[in-house]
């Protein structure tokens, strides 16, 4: 039952994990590598990053739980796990609720002034909090990929069922 649960632990936290590496370091490249127009590479790009964040939260508080049960059924192991599981949910949490809409709302004053944010006064403001934004995101997922090490050298894969 414990190798069940673990199993099923580590696919959803592969898949968050999965979906940070995808939209960070593969979709978002590709959208400013590929769109000639960067302000529109930068909307799109800033919606996938709002996805993301709702799937970090999701994910981040049901992995929280999830362990806790864990450690409950006697896998004392998994408490730490829950430290990496806060800390990169803490990260995801500064960036949706306190760094994007300030991003959002320096993007919607720039637009109102008829200047695409990059060419407006606000250029070095917002590029200061999407560097912020950045490295929390670099965090989050370092801390993924330390995270997913842990989880899949504790878990006994190669065991037959």
């Amino acid at each position: 039952m414990h190798t069940t649960a673990q199993r099923v632990f580590v696919y959803i936290f592969a898949l968050w994990l999965g979906s940070l590496v995808t939209i960070g370091y593969v979709v978002a490249p590709v959208l400013f590598a590929t769109l000639h127009d960067t302000q529109v590479a930068g909307m799109i790009a800033g919606q996938l990053f709002r996805i993301e964040g709702t799937i970090s939260l999701v994910l981040g508080v049901a992995l929280i739980v999830f362990a806790n049960l864990l450690v409950k059924r006697g896998l004392a192991h998994y408490k730490h796990v829950r430290w990496y599981l806060l800390a990169m949910l803490i990260g995801a949490a500064i960036v949706a609720f306190i760094l994007q809409p300030m991003m959002n709302a320096m993007r919607e004053e720039a637009l109102a002034q008829g200047f695409p944010v990059m060419l407006s006064p606000l250029a070095a403001s917002f590029g200061r909090l999407h560097g912020v934004s950045s490295v929390l995101y670099l965090i989050q997922t370092l801390l993924g990929l330390v995270l997913m090490w842990r989880l899949t050298k504790s878990v006994d894969l190669v065991k037959a069922d």
